[in-house]
């Protein structure tokens, strides 16, 4: 009986042959990661083992991205806290302000995270590393603390979900974002609880390793420990250029098995939105339709990558945004920004009355940057909108792609792109 790529990662990192689902092992880490908000519980947890050095200065990665650059006392107190470590355990993929990006898209940018690894992360979108075919998945500081210390971790192996995506046409506009959302809306927010979400097909082939990064990315949002695609040409070439050591791609044998396979048509599948208050709440762009807004967000983890900034820009190109909309937008790293400025995508965002930010996960998490107040409604790339998720518990935030939110901050409601480019 062949084993998926999840189980041959797994296997590989515990010393063994096989790993089968539920099994308990002890594996050997490639990557432990924390960021400001739970690196300094990690830190303090890490400290009462009163161990003089982490296992590997090279493996451990601390990116204080949350609430920087700090937004108040507080915050600065921790990103002090995280520095200091980083210091003085000669943390060598430690950013600070300037530098820093979001984690999940700075750490596979700067060839940080490679195929075939094996990562904990404390933070839930770790299973973003998952499109380069690696096993990463977010765990709690005190496991995080263990990891630094240990350079090991405990998993039950987990069962494997497959989503085949047959076909390589797309409905216009439809991207990484859109094939997350429908599955989510398929199986729910716990429909694949401590399960690996393979992603697989065509139409998966014909993904860009961003979208593909997106997809894996809200793995978690449907309860996955991981989120996993197999390694080809274009996962190659995007690490060829990256790569500081050696790595090891895995593929899933032919006869692997797997709880349940899930098909489904590309074609078949349209812009999504997701409506409050749980991903899971998922319509076409269609039906949502004419919605008053007050605030649009391009960016974060799921969605600031280079391609996510083209088609915002391309779409707010000589237009305004509407004058009841705060429309801002977070690259996710420094390079990113760099390029999309060398590209005049920046200008064309400004011209446009967009409010263009330093790479943050501010209002992702309602943490600051982008505060929704009461019975304000917000329409955003970002992963999450659960109540009280950007700001006022009686506020609203709908997911979607790019394009989507582009063309609705020009609109001032949610519509479909074609109504600003085909109208434009």
């Amino acid at each position: 009986m062949g084993m998926t790529i999840s189980e041959k990662i797994l296997a590989a990192h515990a010393g063994v042959d096989k790993v089968v689902p539920g099994e308990i092992i002890n594996a050997k880490l490639d990557i432990v990661l924390s960021n400001d908000v739970t690196a300094p519980v990690a830190i303090k947890e890490f400290e009462k083992l009163e161990i003089e050095k982490v296992f590997d200065k090279e493996k451990v990665a601390l990116v204080p991205d949350h609430f920087t650059p700090n937004k108040d006392i507080a915050s600065a107190e921790q990103c002090k806290t995280v520095r200091e470590f980083a210091r003085k355990h000669e943390i060598k993929h430690y950013w600070d302000t300037g530098r820093v990006g979001i984690e999940h898209c700075l750490l596979p940018e700067q060839g940080v995270v490679l195929p075939g690894d094996l990562i904990i992360g404390a933070d839930s979108h770790t299973c973003t590393y998952g499109a380069l075919g690696a096993f990463a998945t977010g765990v709690g500081s005190t496991d995080c603390a263990a990891g630094m210390a240990t350079g090991e971790a405990w998993f039950r192996v987990p069962e494997t979900l497959k989503f085949v995506f047959h076909g390589t046409k797309f409905q216009p506009y439809v991207g990484g974002k859109d094939l997350i959302l429908y599955i989510i809306g398929k199986i729910g927010v716990d429909g694949a609880r401590y399960k690996a979400m393979e992603f697989a097909g065509n139409g998966i082939k014909a993904l860009s390793m961003d979208n593909r990064l997106t997809m894996c990315n809200m793995a978690i949002e449907a309860g996955g420990k991981a989120g996993i695609i197999e390694p080809d040409e274009i996962t190659l070439e995007y690490v060829k250029a990256r790569a500081k050591r050696d790595y090891k791609v895995y593929h899933s044998d032919p006869d692997a098995v797997y709880e349940k396979v899930y098909e489904f048509n590309t074609e078949d599948i349209p812009l999504q939105i997701a409506f409050p208050h749980l991903p899971e709440n998922t319509k076409s762009v269609d039906k949502a339709r004419g919605i008053k807004i007050d605030q649009v967000v391009i960016g974060s983890c799921t969605n600031g990558r280079l391609e996510d900034l083209e088609i915002t820009a391309k779409i707010l190109k000589g237009k305004k945004i509407h004058p009841d909309i705060r429309c801002l937008i977070f690259p996710g790293t420094q390079d990113i920004l760099l390029e999309a400025m060398s590209r005049g995508w920046i200008q064309t965002m400004i011209e446009a009355g967009a409010a263009v930010s330093t790479p943050t996960c501010g209002p992702c998490l309602g943490g600051h940057m982008g505060i929704l107040a009461k019975g304000e409604r917000a329409l955003s790339t970002t992963n999450r909108n659960f109540v009280g998720r950007m700001g006022h518990p009686e506020s609203e935030v709908y997911l979607c792609n790019p394009a989507v939110a582009a063309a609705s901050a020009i609109c001032g409601k949610i519509v479909h792109p074609r109504e600003v480019v085909d109208n434009g």
